[in-house]
């Protein structure tokens, strides 16, 4: 066995988060570790990686019992990891930050010189081209993930721990991940992959291994199972199916645009002369490859980046363009951003604080410039049960809740207000599969009480799942619309790649 885990506990005050995990994995296989968000995958790969330090059980790579202090000690043993948010410098090109922390000598340049030498055969080995002089700011984020993938090779990694890979990713960027992950397990190396998604559980892996609760409770082949029997392993039940689409009745919208345009801070236009409306009662989805304005989109909605030219539209008149978010939240429209860690909540706040984030000088949140401290955090222990955060622990510190339990946090807050219009950027980014049902049934209950919804999502299962109408953007613009009827996956697959004739 490449990793053999034996009893691993671990616990964070009175939350244990690893309960007596143990599991083998085999030399040249993709392992899966799937689990609900908070299930304890993430805690005992850190542990594996010397990230933390465990409060008991043993760890054994190749059949040796080992002392893993720091990460340090994991590299020695042949162990690398990605992580879920990229540990790169964005100034650095490729090559320097794969040789950062081990130049190879006082001289950089002769380091360089050798490292672009060994870096270059990995790439031909593994089908990691990339340009090794290139900003690793400037490149898209499925490069940039290469570039983690070839810093743990370059540092002799023969064991991968690849923490929710394609959280970021496109479907086509996962595609190709996927056969970079077979490429390694066909040079030997072995690769174990925690993931929220089924899919990929069923399309790369060998075996997975199930945790819940901070317990492993199934351990199996990954051709021995399906989709269907993973979900109820993980969340402990069976999933019923989403309520069916209804017929949206006509009627004005509340939100809408008019010929807008949006450039980013460096003066590229990237929403160009979009219009579209959203009605109450209904959701209206856009599709895209992400960098298509989808995000620029949102941020003009929201308020949080100026307009270059057209108008929002709210309740048939025209907002004013230094119309700021406070104001717009004031009138009813509530915002579910896509990045969650940096516009969602302060990861150094309380999670009651960051439960009104937004909303703290609402009356009933604060008296003055003080905050009604025990109103707050009984209402937030009422939203975690209803949206079952875990832990349900009102002082935990924002940044130690797993991505799902942040996003549900998030969404507990932005959807309980009963908001006239929400924006809702990649709900279930990172998040596992009993949350994503969650968070959907609730976006449908929020639909089906009168809130008019835009829907932006870089995965169409989501999309068609959801919508009630959908548009495809492309370079900014709004390239076709396709009835529900005609709503299928290669049909929206053909507007992103820019064939314009198959909108209904």
């Amino acid at each position: 066995m490449a990793v053999s885990l034996r009893g691993i506990t671990k616990r964070f005050g009175p939350v244990l988060a690893n309960d007596d995990v143990s599991f083998d994995v085999a030399r040249g296989t993709i392992h899966g570790i799937i689990g609900e968000n908070g299930a304890g995958k993430s805690t005992v790969m850190s542990i594996l990686y010397g990230l933390t330090a465990s409060d008991g059980g043993e760890i054994l790579i190749d059949g040796r019992t080992v002392t893993i202090a720091r990460s340090a000690d994991a590299i020695g043993l042949g162990i690398g990891m990605v992580h879920q948010h990229f540990m790169l410098v964005d100034s650095f090109s490729v090559l320097e930050n794969l040789v950062l922390g081990v130049e190879g000598g006082w001289r950089l340049s002769r380091g360089l010189d050798t490292a672009r030498a060994r870096v270059t055969a990995l790439t031909r080995t593994y089908g990691l081209e990339l340009d090794l002089d290139a900003l690793v700011g400037d490149l898209p984020v499925g490069l940039r993930q290469r570039v983690e993938i070839l810093k743990a090779l370059y540092r002799g990694a023969h064991t991968l721990v690849l923490d929710e890979p394609t959280g970021v990713l496109t479907p086509d960027e996962a595609d190709q991940l996927f056969e970079i992950l077979r490429t390694l397990r066909a040079e030997g190396k072995t690769v174990l992959l925690i993931t929220h998604k089924l899919r990929e559980i069923m399309a790369v892996t060998d075996r997975v291994t199930v945790m819940r609760a901070g317990r492993v409770v199934a351990e199996v082949a990954t051709a021995d199972t399906s989709r269907e029997a993973l979900a109820v392993l993980m969340v402990g039940r069976a999933l019923a199916p989403l309520p069916g689409k209804r017929e949206i009745a006509g009627g004005p919208a509340v939100l809408a645009t008019e010929g807008l345009s949006v450039t980013d801070a460096a003066g590229i236009r990237r929403v160009d002369d979009l219009t579209l409306s959203i009605r109450a009662g209904e959701i209206v989805g856009i599709a895209g490859v992400s960098g298509n304005g989808q995000s620029e989109l949102l941020a003009a909605l929201a308020g949080t980046l100026p307009i270059a030219g057209g108008r929002v539209m709210w309740r048939g008149q025209p907002w004013p363009s230094g119309l700021g978010p406070r104001d717009r939240r004031r009138q009813g429209l509530a915002h579910i951003p896509e990045d969650r860690l940096r516009m969602g909540l302060i990861g150094a706040f309380h999670a009651y604080e960051s439960a009104i984030l937004g909303y703290q000088d609402d009356p009933d949140y604060s008296a003055g410039p003080l905050l009604r401290t025990g109103r707050i955090c009984d209402e937030t222990r009422r939203r975690m049960s209803d949206y079952d955060v875990r832990p349900a622990d009102v002082d935990l510190r924002s940044a130690l809740f797993s991505g799902g339990n942040q996003q549900k946090l998030i969404s507990a807050r932005e959807m309980e207000r009963a908001p006239a219009a929400l924006l809702v950027g990649q709900p279930t980014r990172g998040v596992d599969i009993g949350a994503i049902d969650f968070i959907h049934r609730r976006l449908i209950a929020l639909r089906d009480r009168g809130t008019a919804i835009l829907l932006v999502s870089v995965e169409l299962e989501e999309i068609l799942a959801l919508a009630d109408r959908i548009l495809v953007m492309v370079d900014g613009r709004v390239v076709g619309e396709v009835s529900r009827a005609d709503a299928t996956e290669q049909a929206l697959g053909l507007l992103m790649a820019g064939v314009r004739d198959v909108a209904a």
